[in-house]
């Protein structure tokens, strides 16, 4: 996993082991990581089926609870077959532009 820090952002991305086992180390480094908001950056993976987004629900759910955005960033996927409660883009540019949005809602109240 490598982590990369841009302002109020961190891009973490997956560069080795399985899909699970990329999930729980996001999950037991969290308490580190849930001051900023995160990006998953998953452009490596060839494919990335309904399952395997959806466990990232409850990191979203958590990062949604700490009034911090999270994003995924995938290439190959269909974007119509998921769950609208993940955040999924298909490039780093758009994740950074969700986030800035994100922020934007946030110092205005909504």
């Amino acid at each position: 996993m490598k982590i990369k820090e841009k302002g109020h952002t961190l891009l973490i991305k997956k560069n080795e082991g399985s899909l699970a086992e990329f999930i729980t180390k996001i999950n037991s480094q969290y308490e580190t990581l849930k001051k900023h908001n995160l990006v998953i950056d998953l452009l490596a993976e060839a494919e990335l089926d309904a399952a395997a987004v959806a466990a990232f629900a409850e990191l979203a759910a958590r990062q949604s609870e700490a009034k911090k955005s999270f994003v995924l960033v995938s290439n190959a996927v269909n974007y119509n077959d998921f769950d609208q409660e993940l955040v999924l883009v298909p490039s780093i540019q758009e994740a950074h532009d969700i986030i800035e949005m994100d922020e934007i809602e946030r110092d205005l109240g909504f």
